[in-house]
């Protein structure tokens, strides 16, 4: 759609959110909520995004957004209607027609906006409603004889009424007449000026303004504030867990299920109660989580088993498992076939296919060859107090139980450590090293 543009309004200061962290930088399902209606844009085949911030928010949108839409500041808050006036410039004639979206409403589907653009034509305006007696500050669509005669903002409504048809605040609008309109807008009393009042200037001249219910009144949450945030992800993530249970998730107890809106879980895996798959975390098919797991931008293959436990920015290929209480710190990557049991921690290290570690214990910077045994008790010791040192342990070595490696070190293929055994120097493959601090001796049958 090269002839649409689209505008999101993220300039507002969020002051009822009550933080240092701009309002439409806030999350829903561990997604921003400025990227909600960018990528509803994109999704809907508009190409041309413009991002109406403030000098205060900028580079902050500027950093979570970075070069995928072009931005526009808008000096002051004076309103949607002046915000959408400082695009003018920046829009021009580049399109027939402009979209115009809060950057605080995450909940709008792509069917609705759709629908919308679908009646465009020969239309001056029109913009999604829909009906919510909870929703208190929205404006209200105002009808003579079934025909759209204004929009009211819920600041200026006299009453409250719980029938009322609200406006979703998502417009379509044809371009030379926005821009030759957006001019006659006058200041509210409070000052700023409202794109909500075009509605009325369409009317007043006959031109063909219109409607568009959404699809469910969900849709009609914008976010203000810390209720209506915590609103939003309720409603999102009921969305997010019926999408994956669609397709072939299992969750023996949805409600105490949380997914984020960038992950992704193959078919027949079975997410049990009170697990957390977070950030871009992609889950493989087959695979069995929780109960009481939580993975975090994390990659998961096929059928791996995480049980009780943490994985955060690490990887498991196809068949590894891990847990109960366990913990997998960024940069640990399990090849296929690795058992880690319970309370075991491993970070920046990479375990080779089919190492077990089934009891307690401490990798970190290590590098763990293939069939390897790592007895419980096992610490690489890898810092020294200034810096941090590598371990590594070639192929088929046996570790003992309570086994200390004080890195840098490397325990050579098919080698073995006795039980308690202080390795400060390398051992070579084959042999045995036994002690405090561990000596070299040929290994016996």
């Amino acid at each position: 759609m090269d002839e649409i543009a689209g505008i999101v309004l993220a300039a507002g200061l969020g002051k009822r959110m009550m933080s240092r962290l701009p309002k439409s930088l806030h999350r829903v399902c561990g997604k921003e909520l400025v990227r909600y209606p960018v990528d509803l844009l994109r999704q809907c085949g508009i190409k041309q995004v413009f991002v109406v911030v403030s000098p205060a928010n900028r580079d902050a949108l500027r950093a979570a957004l970075g070069d995928a839409v072009e931005y526009v500041v808008q000096p002051e808050p004076r309103g949607t209607g002046d915000a959408v006036a400082c695009c003018m410039e920046a829009v021009g004639a580049l399109a027939k027609h402009v979209v115009v979206t809060g950057g605080d409403t995450p909940l709008v589907r792509e069917e609705s906006l759709l629908r919308l653009l679908n009646g465009r034509e020969g239309r001056r305006m029109g913009f999604l409603t829909g009906r919510d007696p909870s929703l208190e500050d929205l404006g209200r669509v105002t009808r003579r004889d079934g025909t759209v005669t204004g929009i009211v903002e819920a600041a200026e409504a006299e009453v409250s009424d719980g029938a009322a048809e609200l406006n979703a605040g998502v417009y379509c609008l044809e371009a030379a007449w926005l821009w030759d309109s957006i001019r006659k807008l006058s200041p509210a009393p409070s000052g700023e000026y409202y794109l909500t009042d075009l509605a009325g200037i369409a009317a007043r001249e006959g031109s063909n303004v219109a409607s568009a219910p959404v699809t469910d009144p969900s849709e009609l949450l914008g976010v203000n504030d810390r209720i209506q945030l915590a609103r939003a992800e309720a409603v999102q993530l009921q969305r997010v867990r019926k999408h994956w249970m669609m397709r072939g998730v299992t969750m023996t107890d949805p409600a105490s299920v949380f997914i984020d809106f960038d992950a992704a879980i193959g078919m027949d895996t079975v997410i049990r109660p009170n697990t957390m798959v977070l950030g871009r975390s992609n889950i493989g098919e087959g695979c069995e989580l929780g109960p009481g797991s939580v993975v975090r931008d994390s990659s998961i293959g096929d059928g791996c088993r995480v049980t009780s436990s943490v994985v955060e920015e690490s990887v498991m290929e196809a068949g590894s498992d891990i847990g109960p209480y366990s913990h997998l710190r960024p940069g640990a990557y399990l090849e296929s076939g690795v058992h880690i049991g319970n309370f075991v921690e491993i970070k920046e290290s990479r375990l080779s296919a089919g190492t077990l570690m089934g009891h307690f214990g401490y990798v970190g910077d290590a590098t763990i060859g293939a069939k390897v045994n790592v007895g419980a008790g096992t610490v690489t010791c890898n810092f020294d107090g200034r810096d941090k040192h590598r371990t590594v342990i070639e192929d088929g070595a046996f570790i003992g139980c309570d086994t200390m490696l004080i890195a840098p070190v490397t325990v050579g293929s098919q080698a073995v450590t006795g039980a308690g055994a202080v390795i400060t120097k390398d051992v070579p493959p084959a042999r045995l090293a036994v002690g405090v601090p561990a000596k070299i001796k040929e290994k016996t049958k």
